[in-house]
């Protein structure tokens, strides 16, 4: 049993902010892979599925962003999932706009869903980090992550996540570094196709 994790705020108003990438990470991996209909349980939203063979649940939690742990918890206890089996999507402001890590445990960097999950299953859970830039200001970055993504944030955006959900499979097989490694290449720019070689001619 796989137990895929989008960190996010419910409710519309939160949909398209920063912080709500986790969430927007799962919705298209419910939709490619063709998971069952979201519906009410383990104080969020889950939908059933399989990826990479595997069985898989994904979740939402419906406890904001600060108490996913109670939801995150409830459903790993329920079915007795280890942290190895529990990958979180995220949003992650030290990285970069548009790139990507993946690791097994760690620290919170100060991510309050991820703070909430560490303290009720312990730090050794994967995460997928997804990197969404810093405002370069301390006190600015609550305001910056309950923002909606701007609009030129789709150039980069939007590649990257169909890039992830093409990958995801790896994730199901434990293999983070293949995981990273297909992200990588789904997402270089193709190669210029080389001209058709124009044979020598000679004047008359």
């Amino acid at each position: 049993m796989l137990l895929l994790v989008g960190l996010g705020n419910p409710g519309t108003k939160h949909q398209n902010h920063r912080h709500n990438l986790g969430f927007m990470t799962l919705d298209r991996l419910v939709e490619r892979y063709s998971f069952g209909p979201w519906r009410r349980r383990f104080q969020g939203q889950v939908a059933d599925g399989r990826l990479g063979g595997r069985r898989a649940m994904a979740l939402k939690p419906g406890t904001f962003m600060n108490l996913s742990g109670q939801s995150v918890g409830a459903a790993a206890r329920y079915f007795h999932v280890s942290g190895k089996d529990i990958v979180v999507f995220h949003d992650e402001i030290d990285l970069a706009p548009g790139k990507i890590r993946v690791k097994l445990g760690g620290g919170t960097a100060g991510h309050n869903g991820l703070r909430s999950i560490d303290s009720h299953m312990g730090p050794d859970f994967r995460r997928v980090r997804v990197g969404v830039g810093h405002p370069g200001n301390k006190a600015q970055v609550q305001r910056y992550l309950l923002r909606d993504f701007p609009k030129r944030d789709k150039v980069w955006l939007d590649p990257l996540l169909d890039a992830v959900i093409e990958a995801a499979e790896y994730l199901a097989k434990d293999d983070d570094p293949g995981f990273s490694t297909k992200v990588a290449l789904l997402r270089q720019p193709p190669k210029p196709s080389k001209p058709a070689p124009t044979s020598a001619t000679t004047p008359d």
